[in-house]
């Protein structure tokens, strides 16, 4: 988004006549220590995917660029050159200029008292100057967006608040730097500064930042608010030590003025999932005039074609649901979210506020159990489980790109689960109950997924929910409950995305019934070879493969408790069972798992020896690996989806398509060689995937395979063109090229995949003893 602003702003001036203060600048980012320039080496290679210009300096060649900056603490840099600065006024004077040329009208010194919805969609908009009626709304009200969703007759979520930001001004230096020095930003010292008026501009996102509005009481206009000395003299500190001559120099003012920021720093995009046409793009975390001309260029195509042309699932405002609406909550995470900005991100790091908002009813159990959380859509879930002796403290403070401390306790989770039996708490998965007096259910069905649901009851489909262009816009399992009744297993973030497609699509049929019933069960999940000795015990019934089929349900007795949904799939390729217990049965069914488990070495396990094990399946799951912009053709599903099922199904004529054409772009699996994961950086995710040293993907998620001893990475490649037109991803694309994994800076060489491992080695290898992988492709 930041590089189609960047663009715009550019051709804007000579388009409009008007001036904007565009000046290519260029941006400093600058590493204080070894952790901060590898970061800055992971953005390098995501940059690289962006096809965006950057490259990395050592601390003699800042002083190229920037005279002022001291670099005797610093390891390094990275220089961005096609960044810019420009004024924000002038800009959106040229804006508004250019849109009136075009039609739009304007009308100043308006207010909106609500937004008025019939039937589920938007009608018109009531001002203090009369109703103006309209099919499309867009709440672009910045730090006035929550109040003013919540004015409306519909209720419409925009979870965002209010914080104090500060910058300085100086007045003219006695030797002003050129206009197109480039910014500086020491995200170590939480500053940023770039010549302004002849003086220095200089801002910060301190550690204990300053909410405001919390009551609901907005300003009506933007006032600049008082000026606090005390609050910013640590980031005056730090820009003195990043440029001393600055001692010297005259302040003109001290600015401070309100940003919006979201509940987890990315800004509010899209279609509200209860009011049709009524658009939200706000909480822009003091980022909105560098992302504002990509995100409205996402936001017009939404409108005018019913879709964006990338996938903006991360920003999309149907990520997040009414629960992180509560005022408190948005000020607590405020607090948060504004140091972010700067902060060092690790992999896996977590929210470290607003937590315990929705959790299972094995909590408390759990955690007694060394229990160690992250957050999910507001749901606590474990990662992992720490035993007794070990370090709590020194675990929840490991943050590292390197081979993280809970290496060993995931390994050990992970055998388990391979060779004894596990219980993993999933209770977060979305869950929604669908039924009809007839037919109804099973033909709305057929028609949004592109599996074949027309089977016998008790049976699993997995199946994709896609949209016009055979893109994913829910991965789900849905199982058969009785003739005109179906249970749908949806990813935990898909709780109202998928609730909304759904009604979106849904016939106005009063005899079709929809409920999501994601808080009635506890979910939990059996994985190992012992599962099913431990679940017969149980329930005094055979659980073999021959009474118990895979991808079957069963509604049994476990234990005391009766109406257990047991469904014979675990999520990760590993033999064993879900449980969907209803949430007043959950403690006691848990106990007596756990309690018969005991004899074949029952443990908890955690999502992190999960991801592991999926990944090592070669199992892609939705937000990581799937998106509205991937088809199965693409990851491999072809077997989930029905051509020739009677009545067809959403996004049928775009697969076929593609079938046609050939697929130029394929999910698969990346296998490191010569990397050493006690020594090297670990892959995560967004690595570049190269092909002969061409970059034709990056990965989409990773984990490390216990039982190969090596990483293992999803990811997309393409084939590249050929005339003009794009080439398929064969296996022989494959297996004929030098693949290399670009892992923060450092190119590792890798074996690329198109079918999961039909069987693994029991034995650890040695990591330098090479892999063959020819003879083992799955069919």
């Amino acid at each position: 988004m930041a590089h189609y602003s960047n663009s715009l702003y550019e051709r804007l001036e000579e388009e409009t006549g008007v001036k904007t203060g565009f000046v290519r600048t260029g941006s400093l980012c600058l590493a204080q220590n070894q952790d901060r320039l590898l970061s800055l080496k992971r953005l390098a290679s995501r940059l690289k995917i962006l096809g965006v210009s950057c490259s990395l300096l050592k601390p003699r060649e800042v002083l190229n660029l920037h005279p002022m900056v001291n670099v005797h603490d610093l390891v390094g840099a990275l220089f961005l050159p096609g960044d810019a600065v420009v004024s924000p006024p002038d800009l959106t004077l040229a804006l508004a200029t250019a849109a009136t040329a075009h039609g739009v009208q304007i009308l100043e010194h308006t207010s909106v008292t609500q937004v008025l919805v019939e039937k589920g969609h938007v009608t018109a908009v009531e001002t203090d100057r009369g109703t103006v009626e309209c099919d499309y709304f867009v709440n672009c009200a910045g730090q006035w967006a929550y109040e003013l969703g919540q004015s409306s007759e519909v209720k419409v979520s925009v979870p965002l608040h209010g914080c104090e930001h500060f910058y300085l001004l100086t007045k003219p230096l006695s030797e002003p730097l050129p206009p197109e020095t480039p910014v500086v930003m020491d995200l170590d010292g939480r500053i940023y500064a770039r010549a302004w008026n002849g003086g220095i501009l200089s801002g910060g996102f301190e550690k204990n930042p300053k909410p405001i509005f919390t009551e609901g009481r907005n300003q009506l206009q933007i006032h600049t608010l008082q000026e606090d000395w005390d609050h910013c003299e640590p980031m005056l500190s730090a820009l003195l030590r990043r440029m001393p001559s600055l001692e010297e120099a005259e302040l003109q003012q001290l600015v401070n003025c309100p940003e919006s920021f979201s509940p987890d720093g990315r800004c509010l995009l899209g279609e509200s999932p209860v009011a049709g046409g009524y658009y939200t793009l706000a909480g822009m975390n003091s980022s909105g005039l560098s992302l504002a001309g990509g995100a409205s260029r996402f936001l017009a195509e939404w409108i005018s074609f019913g879709y964006p042309s990338a996938n903006v699932w991360p920003l999309d405002i149907k990520r997040f649901g009414s629960l992180q609406s509560s005022r408190t909550f948005l000020r607590h995470r405020v607090m948060e979210i504004l140091p972010l900005l700067y902060e060092l991100k690790v992999p896996r790091w977590d929210f470290q506020t607003g937590r315990q908002l929705r959790t299972s009813p094995l909590y408390d159990r759990l955690d007694a159990q060394g229990a160690r959380w992250m957050e999910k859509h507001g749901f606590e879930r474990a990662k992992y489980f720490v035993p007794l002796g070990k370090d709590l403290l020194a675990l929840d403070q490991s943050k590292t790109f390197y081979k993280p401390d809970w290496f060993d306790i995931v390994g050990a989770e992970v055998k388990c689960c391979k060779e004894a039996v596990c219980v993993i708490d999933m209770s977060s998965f979305t869950k929604f109950e669908i039924s009809s007096s007839g037919d109804q259910a099973l033909r709305f069905l057929q028609r949004l997924c592109a599996n074949d649901l027309d089977v016998p009851v008790g049976h699993i489909v997995h199946t994709g929910m896609l949209n016009e262009r055979g893109g994913y816009e829910n991965d789900c399992s849905v199982v058969r409950l009785s003739k005109n009744s179906f249970f749908i297993i949806s990813p935990t973030d898909q709780q109202v995305h998928c609730w909304s497609w759904m009604k979106k699509h849904m016939p106005k049929d009063p005899q079709i019934h929809l409920e999501d019933v994601s808080w009635k069960y506890t979910a939990l999940n059996l994985i190992g070879p012992r599962a099913m000795d431990v679940l017969a015990e149980l329930s005094y019934v055979s659980m073999t493969p021959d009474h118990f089929p895979s991808l079957f349900c069963k509604e049994m007795s476990v234990g005391y408790a009766n109406g257990i949904r047991v469904m014979s799939m675990t999520h990760t390729g590993e033999p064993g069972f879900m449980l969907y217990i209803p949430i007043e049965y959950a403690l006691h069914v848990y106990n007596e798992v756990m309690s018969v488990g005991q004899k074949y070495g029952i443990r908890n396990a955690g999502y992190y020896a999960l991801r592991s094990l999926r990944i090592e399946k070669f199992l892609a799951f939705w937000g990581q690996d799937l998106d509205p912009y991937t088809t199965p053709l693409e990851c491999g599903r072809e077997t989930r989806v029905k051509f020739d099922k009677e009545g067809g199904f959403l996004g049928r004529e775009a697969l076929l398509r593609q079938r046609e054409r050939g697929v130029s772009r394929r999910l698969v699996m990346m296998v490191l060689e010569e990397h050493d994961p006690d020594h090297d950086p670990w892959p995560w995710w967004g690595e570049p995937i190269l092909r002969g040293g061409d970059l034709v993907g990056a990965t989409t998620s990773s984990a490390f395979c216990f039982s190969l001893q090596r990483h293992l990475c999803l990811g997309f490649v393409t084939g590249g063109l050929l005339a003009g037109s794009p080439t398929p991803v064969t296996p022989d694309f494959l297996s004929r090229g030098d693949f290399q994994l670009e892992v923060s800076g450092q190119l590792f060489p890798a074996k690329a995949r198109l079918y999961p491992f039909t069987s693994l080695p029991v034995q650890q290898r040695p990591r330098q003893a090479p892999l063959e992988i020819t003879g083992l492709h799955g069919k």
